[in-house]
């Protein structure tokens, strides 16, 4: 039977890495698009298109808060399950990415308020730097094939993931306006069922579904973005069982696909669309865009590079197996793309559609210095046997 789990475990894992490598190429190509369209003569209908109305609210606002719950929620299941039953099942596996991931969210922070928080107006977008986008950063790595040691892709989702919990974290209690009490106390209501109805033991998946959207409705009126719900569904959903029957299981391997190649490449080609045309010298060494640049491209590396430095120096974490530290550092630059997530925080963070502007500006081109140094670090430690890297 342990074997069997374990066989079952590996079969998920490599599932997953080769989803979120592959829809983190679709991403790439997504934005890559986005860039093309808004700077032809098709940006006025990609514009138009997207701020249309339908049931009340703007196509991109039904993308952004709408299908990203779905983002959220898969984000949401493979929290629980890393935690449960994953990689971070015990608190001795869990060090590393917590260090890491905190100190790759604290690190940036700071260089962003460096720059840009003399300015008031600037000051929320503190935490658009701090995220790591799991599917474009395992895009890059699905680039360079067996380069990588698995150890490695596995060491990026772990931190990526505790990164994710951050980030809702952040988005629930620094991106929430006006709350209205009324809704919070329904949705606490159905979250309640919700828990309820995994205590007893309930193993199909509609009612937590049906409960899921009510509570997203909940959510939006409330307040507090909707995107949460996505993640509080998650954590209700059972994982106990046969491991090949669970309903978390079930549903996670059957929402994936969609997410990865529908739901966050629409997400990329609609928030990364930005017109080049004019851009200046001046405009790209603004305060904000600057800060998210250097938060991005500084701040990660330094700070997960250095935040595993330190939990491997306190004795609460290891070095990934067959991985030099030249391949670590080369995974933690790519934790300085921090395209979906970034983009997501910084519409929460600005309404100015100038600062918006800018925002793209800031997380493309910080995303973009990292995907390049990162697979050219990488590359060349597996070409040459990790010749960069520092003594253990």
């Amino acid at each position: 039977m342990a074997l069997a789990r374990s066989f079952i475990r590996g079969e998920m894992i490599a599932r997953f890495l080769r989803h979120e490598a592959a829809g983190g190429r679709l991403l790439i190509i997504a934005a890559m698009l986005a860039l093309i369209v808004a700077n032809s003569p098709l940006a006025p209908i990609y514009t138009d298109v997207l701020h249309r109305h339908v049931a009340g609210l703007s196509i991109i606002h039904w993308i952004n808060d709408g299908l990203m719950s779905l983002f959220f929620l898969l984000v949401g299941l493979e929290v629980k399950r890393e935690f449960v039953a994953g990689q971070l099942a015990s608190w001795s596996a869990r060090g590393l990415p917590i260090v890491a991931a905190f100190c790759g969210m604290v690190v940036p922070a700071l260089i962003y308020l460096g720059i840009a928080g003399a300015d008031p107006a600037l000051v929320r977008g503190w935490a658009i730097p701090t995220a790591t986008d799991i599917a474009f950063s395992l895009g890059v790595l699905g680039l360079l094939g067996s380069r990588v040691p698995v150890s490695l892709k596995l060491m990026l989702v772990t931190v990526a993931i505790v990164d994710d919990i951050g980030a809702v974290i952040l988005i629930a209690l620094v991106y929430t306006a006006g709350i209205d009490f009324a809704a919070l106390e329904v949705a606490g209501t159905l979250l309640a069922a919700m828990i309820m109805l995994n205590r007893r033991g309930v193993g199909a998946l509609a009612p937590y579904l049906l409960l899921g959207g009510l509570l997203w409705t909940a959510v939006f009126v409330s307040g507090v973005h909707p995107t949460v719900a996505g993640v509080l569904t998650a954590m209700t959903i059972p994982l106990r069982g046969a491991r090949s029957s669970a309903p978390l299981e079930r549903l996670e391997h059957g929402l994936h696909p969609y997410v990865a190649f529908a739901v966050v490449p629409l997400f990329g080609f609609a928030n990364a669309g930005v017109s080049l045309v004019g851009l200046s010298l001046d405009t790209m060494l603004a305060p904000l865009p600057l800060a998210l640049v250097a938060g991005l491209f500084i701040g990660k590396q330094a700070g997960i590079f250095g935040g595993i430095r330190l939990a491997v120096a306190l004795g609460i974490g290891e070095r990934p197996d067959g991985a030099g530290w030249g391949q670590v550092y080369g995974v933690a630059l790519l934790s300085g793309i921090g395209f979906t997530m970034s983009l997501f925080i910084g519409a929460l963070a600005f309404n100015d559609p100038a600062l918006l502007v800018e925002v793209k500006i800031g997380v493309l081109g910080g995303s973009l210095l990292s995907a390049v140094a990162g697979y050219c670090v990488l590359r060349a430690c597996g070409r040459d046997g990790d010749h960069i890297q520092a003594a253990s």
